[in-house]
């Protein structure tokens, strides 16, 4: 019975129940009303009206994050290996090097 109590399915359902209790017990705490005057004009920085919007590009830090996320999921699949499986940490390492010199080749 243990077993089947502890298992990702009933936790998962245990946790949805809890939150749908919270959401219905904390919503009567929540604003009512109509949207304010300012609602759905633009804001940037304390400032209102903002004609010159910067909009971030992240394109040059994409293969950076790409290659963090290889390397950790490497080093974690490699690390938890079984030690008489030889060849798929292998594989996996291979495919983590073809995966980063794909990602910097122009």
């Amino acid at each position: 019975m243990k077993e089947v109590l502890y298992s990702p399915p009933i936790i998962f359902a245990l946790f949805l129940m809890g939150f749908a209790l919270m959401y219905k017990w904390f919503s009567k705490y929540s604003a009512d009303g109509k949207a304010g005057e300012h609602t759905y004009e633009p804001y940037a920085c304390g400032q209102r009206d903002v004609e010159n919007y910067v909009n971030p590009d992240y394109s040059h830090f994409f293969p950076y994050a790409f290659v963090f996320t290889v390397v950790h999921v490497l080093i974690l699949v490699v690390a938890t290996a079984p030690s008489d499986a030889v060849l798929l940490p292998v594989v996996y390492v291979v495919a983590g090097i073809l995966s980063i010199l794909i990602s910097f080749k122009r």
